[in-house]
C-alpha cells in the first residue's frame, strides 16, 4: 500500500533538490533544441532506472539497525544540505547535438545526458536515505520518481519562464533547508531511539 504522506513528503525534497540542478537546465536546452516529448521520454527512462536503483539501495539499508540508519541518514541529509548551500549557481553543461531529430537519437541523447549527470547525484543519494528512512520503497520510489519527471517537464517545457520568476538561489535555499531538518530530524531518532 503506498503512503500519501511518504510520497507527498519525498516528492517536496526530490523535487526542490532537482529544480537547481544542472540536468534540470540540461533538459530545458534540449528541450529548446528538440521535440519536447522525445527529449522527455528518454529523460524520464533514465529517472526512472536512477530511482530503481536508489531505493534498492535504501531498502539494503534497512536492514541495519534502526539508530544506525537514523545516524547514517541524518549525517547524510546534512552533508546534502551543506553541498546545496555552497553550490555556485553559474554551471553550465555543454550539450552535444544528436546528428537528427528521430525519436531514437533525441529520446537516447536524453537518456545517455541524465544516465550519465545523476548517477551518484545528490537525489539519487537523498532517494537512498528516505528509502532507508521510511523502509516504504514503494511510496518513496512513487514520490521521488514524480518529482524527477515533474522538474524535468518543467525544465524541458517551462524552464525559462520558471527561472525568470523564482530565483534559483531562493529554491536552492529552501531545499538545504528541508535537507537541514531531515537531517537534524533523524539524528535526534538516532540519539533518542
Amino acid at each position: 500500500m503506498i503512503s500519501l504522506t511518504v510520497t507527498a513528503l519525498v516528492f517536496g525534497v526530490v523535487f526542490l533538490a532537482e529544480l537547481p540542478d544542472k540536468t534540470a537546465l540540461a533538459g530545458l536546452v534540449l528541450g529548446t533544441r528538440y521535440r519536447a516529448s522525445y527529449v522527455f521520454a528518454g529523460v524520464a527512462a533514465a529517472f526512472l532506472l536512477h530511482v530503481v536503483l536508489a531505493v534498492a539501495a535504501g531498502s539494503v539499508l534497512t536492514l541495519l539497525p534502526r539508530q544506525i540508519v537514523h545516524a547514517v541518514t541524518g549525517v547524510l541529509f546534512l552533508g546534502g544540505a551543506a553541498v546545496l548551500l555552497m553550490k555556485k549557481d553559474d554551471e553550465d553543461e555543454e550539450i552535444r547535438k544528436p546528428r537528427d531529430q528521430s525519436f531514437w537519437k533525441v529520446a537516447g541523447a536524453g537518456f545517455m545526458l541524465i544516465l550519465v549527470a545523476e548517477f551518484g547525484d545528490l537525489t539519487q543519494i537523498m532517494t537512498a536515505n528516505l528509502a532507508a528512512r521510511y523502509d516504504d520503497p514503494l511510496s518513496v520510489g512513487l514520490g521521488a520518481v514524480l518529482a524527477l519527471w515533474a522538474v524535468a517537464g518543467l525544465g524541458i517545457v517551462g524552464g525559462k519562464a520558471l527561472m525568470k520568476r523564482v530565483p534559483l538561489g531562493l529554491i536552492t535555499k529552501i531545499a538545504a533547508v528541508l535537507m537541514l531538518g531531515l537531517g537534524v530530524w533523524s539524528l535526534w531518532e538516532a540519539i533518542a531511539g
